[in-house]
């Protein structure tokens, strides 16, 4: 069976160039990049090289990037760091109702130690308020964290507007760009962002290894203890091979951004047009919104979208019902019934993400098998019966 892989929000490909990169370095170069001598000196040149390469993609010094396993570490690392960093009895964050598990669990924990959250709700597109922002702000509050781009709509958050916001209220301002690095420009300069999560596997790099932007003269305190390792911010032992492929992948990602963004919104465009004339009451939601090149979120009211994966995965078609990191769980997308979805249509919903190596024939593929496997499961379906009805 020839399979077509729609699901590149979950994971990527490792290219052949980053993993040519990577190679010599679990063998050959195998010195630890913490060692005086010249395979140890070897090594650290090679990490420093990497440490250039991901502070360009982001536009960013290379002494404020911080290697660390991924965006979950990435993002209770500064969620964490800058909240025990600060002063006083009350601190306040402010964070939205649709960000990534690894930001709103870690903004969980923190309420239950006492820290107050502001959950900020977004409209039917999953785009911030910006003067319910404002009004959430309080004399306490001591971090914004938004995310940049949604991992479940592609909905782009306007980061330069939310950096001036907490600038004029000397608040830092963090944001988790692990769905946008490599998919759109980003400049923590021009955006006003004091920190920022990015992971490789999301750009075509390893997994298991990301990186954390700390503008420098951010206050903030370490999350893991143990040796000197990168200045104190992140003890242990460098995953060098991770790390150079980081670097790889950051390279190319800046070189092929423009072209891929080009490429993929095309090919993104096609397989939504396609569907929306295809499939009956199908919708895309938040797709009136600034998104990411690569991603859409349909829903298909009547069937159950996890029904409608396993149909598709049967007949050789990838996709989701959202991120990866939440498979498995029994209630609906948090971010899609964020967005005001009854429960039902949230479960109706699949995301289908492009990617740099998504061909025109892999989209009319998908063009074939998505609506015939959408009108199966809807003959079989109630549901649909009194959707179809009620319109």
């Amino acid at each position: 069976m020839n399979r077509v892989y729609l699901d590149y929000n979950a994971t990527t490909p490792v290219e052949p160039e980053v993993l040519d990169a990577m190679l010599p370095y679990f063998s050959g170069e195998f010195g630890n990049a913490a060692s005086i001598h010249t395979p140890g000196q070897r090594a650290r040149a090679a990490v420093e090289t990497a440490r250039e390469q991901v502070a360009a993609l982001i536009g960013a010094r290379a002494q404020e990037i911080v290697f660390t396993s991924g965006g979950t570490e990435s993002d209770n690392h500064a969620i964490f760091g800058i909240v025990e960093a600060a002063g006083g009895h009350e601190k306040h964050v402010i964070t939205a109702a649709i960000e990534h598990e690894a930001v709103l669990n870690a903004c969980q924990a923190l309420e239950k130690s006492g820290v107050c959250i502001t959950f900020l709700a977004t409209n039917r597109e999953g785009q911030l308020d910006l003067d319910e922002l404002r009004q959430a702000v309080r004399p306490e509050t001591v971090l914004i964290t938004v995310m940049h781009a949604n991992n479940e709509l592609g909905t782009v958050q306007p980061l330069e507007e939310i950096g001036r916001i907490a600038k004029e209220r000397d608040i830092y301002f963090h944001t988790d760009a692990v769905q946008s690095a490599g998919k759109v420009p980003i400049d923590v300069n021009k955006h006003g962002v004091d920190l920022l999560s990015l992971s490789a596997h999301k750009f075509y790099g390893p997994k298991g290894i990301g990186a954390l932007y700390i503008r420098s003269g951010t206050r903030l305190r370490q999350l893991l203890y143990g040796g000197h390792h990168q200045r104190g911010f992140r003890p242990g032992t460098e995953n060098v091979a991770g790390i150079i492929g980081l670097g790889k992948a950051a390279e190319i990602a800046r070189e092929s951004l423009a072209a891929d963004a080009r490429r993929v919104s095309a090919l993104r465009n096609k397989l939504e047009e396609g569907l929306l004339a295809r499939v009956p009451h199908a919708r895309v939601n938040g797709g009136a919104a600034s998104r990411t090149p690569n991603t859409t979120n349909f829903g298909f009211p009547g069937i159950e979208g996890e029904a409608l994966l396993i149909a598709l995965d049967l007949k050789g078609l990838a996709c989701s019902t959202g991120a990866a990191c939440s498979s498995g769980a029994v209630a609906p997308s948090h971010v899609l019934t964020a967005i005001g979805l009854p429960p039902e249509e949230a479960r109706a919903s699949l995301r289908f993400s492009l990617g740099r190596h998504t061909t025109e024939q892999e989209i009319d593929f998908a063009l074939q098998v998505i609506p015939s496997a959408v009108e199966q499961l809807r003959e079989l379906s109630p549901t649909y019966r009194k959707v179809a009805e009620a319109r």
